[in-house]
Formats: structure tokens, C-alpha cells, sequence
């Protein structure tokens, strides 16, 4: 038995994009033929893949299972044709980011692209995820990273999901008697709406102590020792503390995730990209 790799990848957007309708504008396709090419791979495998209702997809045991293997299988398949067919890429691809993911784990990703693709130019945006996402809006970006609640439905592909903590120079912060001080990023922000979303939850006072839209002018406020902040738990700087005592009274923060979205008809070297985001930052 053979499974052609048009099931394999419709099977795999329809996951990534968390939907049949958005796949299939991915695609190109009908939603139809993508959900036919569902049914034809569960058949052909014996399993149900996917569970559907009018409002959610999720994975079966057996499509965990199929997913990691599907995506080996695709980047093998991708990788041989690209090496046999494909002229050298070359363009403008316009991407944006939140400074604090461009800075870290986005780098090393484009790094390795740039050195894949030397005749690509890559124009790298690092915004607050608003003006990013106002940014995309207008046409000025070709693909954009934003950060999401997960309940959002602004589509995109999930690349990555972020354990959010309690970050500070030193614990004495969080312990300080009256409203915890809060440093946070303008409104509308995903993580500065986890912070006091949370504490009201549990009924703790806070207040704002410092806002700032620069990624570093929040780590000096921090180290600084004028609050405490929001941050994914790995790309908390190694001079800051990790407030994960339950003693501080400090609540569990939820996850939030970062959504690529992308502009209609992009170049091959902007999907090129977009692939590899998408490969790299499996998550």
C-alpha cells in the first residue's frame, strides 16, 4: 500500500490551519475535495484521523500518530524535488514579528534561510504584535508572526505555544505589601491581559507601574526593580527569576500561542519562507 503525498498534505494543513475551509484556500482547492481526500486517507489507513464538530478539529490518538510522520515524510518529498527542479530563489520577502520572538527563537530560523537562500532578501519588521498585525493589514508585510489568545479566531497557522510566567529582578517584588506592580506593553497586549486577567481572578490588587513598548526598555524597568512582568518561559533573560512560588501568591498564567498569518498569492521565495517558519518552529 502507497499513500500519495496530496493526502499526506492535505491531511497536514488541515491541522496546521485548524479547519477544512482554510486549508482549502491554502490549498487552492474546494473544501469539498479536501474533505474527500480526508475521508480517502482515513479509508485507505483504517482510522479515524480527525474528530469534527460545526465548531472544532481536533486529532485522534491515530492522527498524532499519522501527523509527525506526515510531516517527515512532505519535508523529505519537498526537499528531493526543490534539489532536482527548482531555480535558485531570489526576491523581497517582507516579514513581521514581535520583537522579543524575532529576537530569539525566530533568528537561528531565519538564519539558517538566509544561508539556504543567499539571493533572498529578507525585511524583517519587529513591532509590537499590534502594529505588526496593523502593519500586514495595510500590505506591508508578506507574512507575520502575531501573538494569539488561543481562542482567537483571527486565523493563521499555530507555529508555536508560549508557557507564559511571573518574571523579576529579585522575589522581594512580588512580596512587597499593597498592589503588585506591573510592567507590561501597551494596550492591547496578549501577555499584559494574561497578567491582570489572572490576578483578578484570585482577587490580588495590582497596579501599572511602568509601560513600554520596547523590548528592552522592559527588561531595564525589570532589572531595575520597578515590577514584575509576563514573559514566555524561555526567553526569560538569565539575570532575571523565574517567580514560580506559590508562597508569592502569583496565579498560573495560561498559554498563549503565535499565529502565522499570510498575504494572498505570495512569491515562491515568501512561501519558501513560510514553510520553513512553519517546519522549524513545529511546537
Amino acid at each position: 500500500m502507497n499513500i500519495h503525498p496530496d493526502l499526506l498534505r492535505a491531511f497536514v494543513t488541515v491541522v496546521e490551519c485548524g479547519g477544512l475551509s482554510r486549508a482549502a484556500g491554502r490549498l487552492g482547492r474546494g473544501q469539498s475535495a479536501i474533505s474527500l481526500q480526508m475521508k480517502r486517507l482515513e479509508d485507505q489507513l483504517g482510522v479515524k484521523l480527525l474528530e469534527r464538530t460545526p465548531r472544532h478539529l481536533s486529532l485522534t490518538s491515530e492522527g498524532e500518530l499519522l501527523l509527525d510522520h506526515a510531516r517527515r515524510l512532505l519535508r523529505l518529498n519537498d526537499d528531493l524535488i526543490a534539489r532536482f527542479t527548482e531555480r535558485e530563489l531570489s526576491g523581497v520577502v517582507r516579514l513581521g514579528a514581535p520583537e522579543d520572538f524575532a529576537t530569539s527563537l525566530l533568528a537561528s530560523v531565519l538564519a539558517k534561510f538566509a544561508r539556504a537562500h543567499p539571493r533572498v532578501a529578507l525585511e524583517v519588521t519587529c513591532e509590537l504584535t499590534r502594529d505588526v498585525f496593523e502593519r500586514f493589514r495595510a500590505g506591508g508585510l508578506d507574512i507575520a508572526l502575531v501573538k494569539r489568545e488561543p481562542s482567537e479566531a483571527i486565523g493563521g497557522i499555530r507555529v508555536w505555544r508560549e508557557p507564559l510566567v511571573w518574571a523579576a529582578a529579585n522575589r522581594q517584588i512580588a512580596e512587597t505589601e499593597g498592589p503588585l506592580p506591573l510592567i507590561v506593553s501597551p494596550r492591547p497586549c496578549v501577555y499584559r491581559k494574561r497578567a491582570t486577567d489572572s490576578l483578578d481572578a484570585i482577587g490580588r490588587p495590582w497596579r501599572i507601574a511602568y509601560t513600554c513598548g520596547s523590548l528592552a526598555g522592559a527588561h531595564a524597568a525589570v532589572r531595575a526593580g520597578l515590577g514584575v512582568t509576563v514573559l514566555p518561559k524561555e526567553m526569560v533573560p538569565i539575570d532575571l527569576i523565574v517567580l514560580n512560588d506559590e508562597a508569592l501568591g502569583l496565579p498560573d498564567l495560561k498559554d498563549t500561542e503565535m499565529a502565522l498569518i499570510e498575504a494572498p498569492d505570495l512569491s515562491p521565495a515568501a512561501v519558501r519562507l513560510r514553510d520553513t517558519i512553519v517546519r522549524e518552529l513545529e511546537h
